[in-house]
């Protein structure tokens, strides 16, 4: 049951526009919160997917923000976070209103702007915006994600991983010391700030109960130190988005133009009235996009985009470079021999002007701008770990099969049998996978595959090749989910023990 403290309502009542009603406000917090999710286009085209997931019972309704953003209804219970097709990545389930940051900060009114190629994610976890970011520039320049929790850093690295991130660098401080070490770096910033999370009484019925003015105050000073660090750390003519899940306008517009004040002849605010069709119904009159519940029957939030127009002083002197970087690029000898394994293994590739590093046994593929980024602050996790060194050749890492083997061929309009144990239909890259050291699963076998079991050669019915190949790939809907050991009678699994999976759908 809905439980609002009368507080915010006094509060709240006194920044609703004039155009809508508390009543409706109410209501529409009471609603429970349409299911919404993002396809992940690193792996699988929304068309695909929408061909693939329709004939199992899914419809699907746009979100007018989001090109790859949809409402989603099922004819039957599903637990999405346990369904296959969630496991290997080819979707985020994620509030609609959430996917808007990325899409402001990656609109430009002027088409002939590039795309940004350093980009800063501020408050990354649980990986959301960061996955969607990752998207929009399709694993290309370089996308640094900060988290401030410990605990929450492990889940973020779990969903880049397993979206097929490969151009992030993680790091773990407190978003404050950007400005400092990260000095006018980026094109682009995203401030998705930690906030009272109003917005969200939709799926948390608590949200409100223990709301007081001064958490709000609070939180508040904590925006304005993070929104001046943020905006330190872009470069002149550089996009910053500033948004939150929470509706307070303290928390909002307050540290909008606290940026304002601070930077009076560097700000711009850019207004995103048009950044979709209906987006003037948010609007408010500064440009800023402040959603209430009712008004597109989401969760509350708010999305504001800033242009840096002119240079900043910094407030700190350059801080001292960071010593003992533990890799080194590899030599170009190693990287051959690597990429030679990589072709004959796997017939993958790396990509074009791949930037590998070594460090002690480890080959690993780095974001190819994070050069000028070595020395400047510690980092938790930079790009992919691609193969270790063995006595005799090279051991590919799980994560870069995942990465590298993204997309490997989809038809999903030619699955039209939905019976898990048919090879011939239930995975559309059977029909068009030209990868000879693939080997396309069905349903049935995908989740033997993640829960840790060898697959029996036998289930293929004849035909698969039983001469033992070595190390394969095996996908499934034409991405790959992994490695085996082709032994003939049985593919041996070489999933990491800690993504295997107990139960699945």
């Amino acid at each position: 049951m809905l439980q609002i403290n009368p507080n915010f309502i006094k509060h709240i009542e006194q920044e609703l526009p004039s155009h809508l009603s508390m009543d409706e406000f109410i209501l529409a917090c009471n609603r429970p919160l349409r299911q919404s999710i993002r396809v992940n286009t690193l792996r699988i085209s929304s068309e695909d997917f929408i061909a693939l997931m329709t004939p199992r019972g899914w419809s699907f309704s746009p979100v007018p923000w989001c090109s790859d953003g949809f409402w989603i209804t099922l004819t039957h219970d599903e637990q999405l976070g346990n369904c296959l097709e969630h496991i290997q990545g080819l979707f985020y389930i994620q509030e609609a209103s959430s996917m808007l940051p990325p899409t402001a900060l990656f609109t430009n009114d002027d088409a002939d702007e590039r795309a940004p190629l350093r980009v800063l994610d501020m408050a990354s976890a649980p990986g959301s915006k960061t996955t969607q970011m990752a998207a929009l520039m399709n694993n290309n320049g370089l996308l640094i994600a900060n988290e401030y929790s410990a605990s929450r850093v492990k889940v973020l690295h779990a969903n880049v991983l397993r979206m097929g991130v490969s151009n992030c660098a993680l790091t773990h401080f407190d978003g404050r010391v950007f400005g400092e070490y990260q000095y006018e770096a980026f094109d682009a910033v995203l401030l998705d700030a930690p906030c009272g999370g109003e917005g969200t009484v939709r799926k948390d019925q608590n949200a409100l109960k223990e709301w007081q003015l001064d958490d709000v105050i609070a939180i508040a000073d904590t925006q304005k130190d993070l929104i001046e660090a943020a905006f330190l750390a872009l470069k002149p003519g550089g996009a910053l988005v500033y948004s939150t899940c929470t509706l307070s306008q303290l928390e909002n517009q307050a540290i909008c133009q606290h940026l304002l004040s601070r930077y009076p002849e560097a700000v711009a605010f850019e207004s995103l009235a048009t950044l979709f069709d209906g987006a003037a119904k948010a609007c408010t009159e500064e440009g800023f996009l402040h959603v209430w519940p009712q008004i597109y029957d989401s969760e509350g939030f708010f999305v504001a985009k800033m242009r840096k127009t002119a240079s900043v002083p910094r407030i700190k002197s350059q801080p001292k470079a960071q010593k003992n970087f533990p890799f080194s690029p590899a030599p170009e000898k190693q990287i051959a021999a690597l990429q030679d394994y990589i072709q004959q293994s796997f017939a993958l590739s790396l990509p074009p002007g791949a930037q590998v590093y070594l460090r002690d046994d480890e080959f690993w593929l780095f974001p190819a701008p994070f050069s000028d980024f070595i020395g400047t602050m510690r980092f938790q996790r930079i790009g992919i770990k691609l193969a270790d060194v063995l006595k005799k050749g090279f051991k590919i890492k799980h994560e870069a099969v995942i990465a590298l083997g993204a997309k490997l061929g989809t038809n999903a309009n030619n699955n039209s049998n939905t019976n898990p144990n048919n090879n011939a239909n239930t995975n559309p890259n059977n029909n068009s996978n030209t990868n000879p050291r693939c080997i396309p699963l069905n349903q049935a076998q995908a989740e033997q595959f993640l829960m840790g079991r060898d697959i029996d050669t036998a289930s293929f019915d004849g035909k698969l090749d039983l001469t033992p190949k070595g190390e394969m790939m095996v996908s499934y809907h034409g991405a790959a989910i992994g490695v085996v050991k082709h032994l003939g009678h049985r593919l041996k699994n070489s999933l990491p023990r800690e993504l295997v999976r107990d139960n699945l759908g």
